[in-house]
């Protein structure tokens, strides 16, 4: 069965908007919007400078979603983030001010360079869509979306999220340096101010909410959710592996896989949609072993998650 041919023609209005300020990044475009479909958060890790804002801003406009950016800095403190009571000085009653989550999309700059405490503000947020301060809980507006933004660990005054922050992340991506010939599309983009792109609104609120109940709709096989429970359970008994996926990371592997059969115009879900999006799923989600007393990098993990893949026979439908 086809999939609603006008909702598809929104999420590919959406990514030509939003590739006309983010150059050569077409996939990680898409795994965002499949992302924002299946009502997760996206963790980007990469250097800075390679366009992780620039992207955020697109999408806030190309969606029409209310944005805010935070730079996570080591000053940064939970009230910030969730808000907090100050005094009225006309009334003398405290008043609520709201923190910089309260919008559809937060941009939480640099993330892991801030407290784990600060850090830690956020979980309420990702996980129930609300904050609570002084015993009163909010709802945030929705959807509520974060994109969170990390430099490579190792670098100077990062500190590693726990993984209780990382398994609230759906997924986890890199936009990595564009090769030349896109570079110098960004050199002559930005030689002059006048020829700035200009992002349109390609779709509204109302088209996310539908994108979302549609992507929920997908079809999945007993068969399908039998192969991602097995690649789950396989990288619990792997020995490259301290610690497995989580039970939740399998949940955001069915939500992404749906949103693939969603952009390839299925109403069903093939093995193909889970292995297109496992790696970005389950990689911040796993715990490798050392090797030699040093822990592996992102590829090899991901190479390990690619073996796995090998040796878990999908199913055939």
């Amino acid at each position: 069965m086809d999939f609603d041919r006008h909702l598809i023609s929104l999420l590919k209005k959406s990514a030509e908007e939003i590739k006309k300020a983010v150059i050569g990044k077409d996939d990680v475009i898409i795994k965002i919007l499949m992302t924002i479909c299946a009502g997760g958060h996206i963790l980007l890790e990469d250097i800075p400078g390679v366009g992780k804002t620039t992207m955020a801003v697109a999408f806030s406009k190309a969606l029409s979603l209310e944005y805010n950016r935070m730079q996570f800095t080591s000053d940064v403190m939970p009230a910030d983030v969730t808000g907090f009571y100050m005094p009225n000085r006309k009334t003398g009653e405290f008043e609520f001010r709201e923190g910089a989550v309260f919008c559809n999309l937060f941009l939480a700059d640099e993330i892991n360079r801030t407290s784990s405490k600060t850090q830690s503000a956020l979980l309420e947020a990702m996980e129930e869509g609300s904050v609570t301060v002084d015993h009163v809980t909010r709802q945030l507006p929705d959807p509520f979306i974060v994109l969170a933004t990390q430099n490579p660990s190792g670098s100077a005054g990062t500190q590693l999220l726990p993984e209780s922050q990382l398994d609230r992340f759906m997924v986890r991506l890199s936009m990595g340096y564009p090769d030349v010939s896109q570079e110098a599309a960004i050199l002559k983009s930005r030689a002059s101010k006048k020829t700035a792109p200009c992002v349109l609104q390609a779709m509204t609120i109302n088209d996310i909410i539908t994108l979302r109940s549609a992507a929920e709709d997908i079809f999945v096989s007993d068969e399908i959710y039998d192969y991602i429970a097995r690649l789950a359970a396989a990288t619990r008994s792997d020995k490259r592996f301290e610690l497995g996926v989580s039970p939740r990371g399998s949940v955001s592997a069915a939500a992404m896989a749906k949103c693939s059969a969603m952009f390839n115009g299925r109403s069903y879900v093939i093995p193909d949609d889970v292995k297109f999006v496992y790696g970005d799923v389950c990689a911040h989600r796993v715990i490798p072993a050392r090797v030699r007393g040093r822990l592996p990098s992102d590829s090899e993990i991901r190479a390990a998650l690619g073996d796995i893949f090998r040796d878990v026979p999908a199913p055939k439908l």
